[in-house]
């Protein structure tokens, strides 16, 4: 019988325990229909980051900011647009009423449309490897358990870190108006996005970044050429991390930022994003005093199939997917892992792997960045003989039409097998660019086929991977001359 059982404490067993709602809310099939399921979930909306506070309302954030940038960015093509306004609270309501509609919905479903499923909106923390206590005192125990329980946002520890003005992803998007000057501590692809988003709407944004370095998880050549065009739109701080922050009498705030030198600035700001990383929730669900294998980043130890590990052996009937175990937080893998765990706790004598050869992702800044594979140095550190080439998109004729002379794709080859070992791409609808050489690595095609083995449309924007493709079977193609001896 479906029901909700907080507040009812006693001892219940179940078949299967899934802690998330995000892409383990996906588990629960018509397969499990006789059986008795758990699902726990304590976040304050139902159906993970990804839906209520990540992937998807930041993208409804993105479109019209870029469409903002566009008008913007139009006179160097003899279009003079303007942005009359922007009305923040029509674009968070937007968003928000149609998230917080599938969150509403996704959470009654489970709750009273499901057969055989008890939904428990409340913190449960491991007893054991399958055992489990709710806030509310229930004991679980369990045949099967999914962990999938996710991530939160980090905030470092530093003076004024509580005040209502310093948001992290999960409440930035809600604020009830567009603020006027906004700090953004990190330069990873969350601050990235935001900072983009905030600037594009007429925000002035100042964007800290510690390592000094923008993305720094990027390709150095994406990562240098990526912070020359954020300069060009956001004010960047490089090397300074926030060490306080102060209210001031009118409830601005003062954000002091700190060099390595112990040097100082103060930035004003109306609000603080934080967007220093995220920590995975092993640690609210006591997965390591349970005797699950958890490293010193809070990441909860998978093997291929998805098991989790103690003692670095697979703990049969209990399962991990997602942020709280995988190296890649990333959407696409959540729910990749999720489809290979469905299969696994329904067919445990055939059993699939998880393949995470070649993980993309991307950056939906502006200019949007995205990858597949080795940057050039890992590729360089892991031994290959590196062959790489940059393809500019104004190389191309869509690149013309575009006046574009930031966009470029950068591929990384390996000499000796002719291989792909890793694409990057910076400008332009870089996230769907990419996906053609997503297919070159993943389906193990010869760089020489993809290129010439199908028409590419012209003049479409995709000439220029193309081209990238071309210029990196000609260098592969090359015969390296030694160098003289002087």
């Amino acid at each position: 019988m479906t029901s909700t059982a907080e507040g009812q404490p006693g001892s219940r067993h179940y078949d299967l325990v899934i802690i998330g709602s995000g892409s383990g809310n996906s588990i629960p099939s018509p397969e499990w229909e006789n059986r008795t399921v758990a699902l726990i979930d304590s976040g304050a909306v139902f159906g993970g980051t990804c839906l209520n506070a990540g992937c998807i309302p930041t993208k409804m954030f993105v479109y019209p900011a870029d469409l903002a940038a566009g008008a913007t960015e139009a006179a160097s093509l003899g279009v003079d647009a303007i942005v009359q306004g922007v009305r923040w609270a029509d674009i968070r309501d937007r968003i928000f009423t149609r998230i917080d509609s599938i969150s509403q919905g996704g959470e009654e479903y489970r709750r009273s449309g499901t057969k055989g499923l008890t939904l428990y909106r409340e913190e449960a923390w491991f007893t054991g490897t399958h055992s489990l206590e709710t806030a509310s005192g229930v004991k679980i125990t369990a045949n099967q358990v999914v962990i999938a329980a996710g991530s939160r946002p980090y905030v470092p520890d530093f003076e004024g870190n509580t005040l209502p003005q310093v948001h992290t992803s999960d409440t930035v998007m809600r604020l009830a108006e567009q603020p006027a000057r906004v700090v953004i501590d990190g330069a990873g692809y969350v601050g990235s996005e935001f900072a983009h988003i905030f600037s594009a709407l007429g925000s002035q944004v100042t964007m800290v970044s510690r390592s000094g370095r923008l993305l720094p998880n990027a390709d150095a050549e994406v990562s240098e050429r990526f912070a020359a065009a954020a300069a060009e739109r956001w004010t960047v701080r490089k090397g300074y991390h926030v060490t306080s922050v102060t209210e001031q009498p009118d409830g601005s705030l003062n954000v002091r930022l700190t060099a390595a030198d112990q040097s100082t600035l103060d930035v004003p700001a109306d609000v603080l994003l934080v967007a220093t990383g995220r920590t995975r929730n092993t640690d609210r669900i006591r997965a390591a005093a349970a005797g699950f294998d958890v490293d010193a980043n809070g990441r909860l130890h998978a093997d291929e199939q998805q098991r989790a590990l103690s003692g670095g052996q697979p703990v049969k009937g209990v399962w991990a997917l997602g942020d709280i175990s995988t190296e890649y937080m990333l959407k696409h893998v959540a729910n990749h892992e999720a489809r290979v765990v469905a299969h696994n706790l329904l067919h445990p004598d055939a059993l699939r792997t998880a393949d995470h050869r070649f993980v993309p992702s991307a950056v939906f800044s502006r200019p949007q960045v995205a990858q597949v594979g080795l940057t050039e140095a890992a590729a360089r550190g892991a031994g290959y003989d590196v062959v790489s080439v940059s393809q500019d998109y104004g190389s191309t004729a869509y690149g013309w039409a575009m006046e574009d002379h930031e966009g470029f794709v950068k591929l990384v080859g390996d000499r000796a097998t002719g291989a792909l070992l890793g694409a990057h791409i910076m400008g332009h609808e870089a996230s769907m660019l990419i996906q053609p050489l997503i297919q070159t690595m993943s389906f193990s095609l010869a760089v020489e086929d993809m290129a010439r083995g199908q028409y590419w449309i012209h003049p479409a924007l995709t000439e220029v991977v193309e081209n990238a493709l071309l210029s990196l079977v000609e260098k592969l193609n090359t015969v390296e001359q030694p160098t003289a001896a002087k």
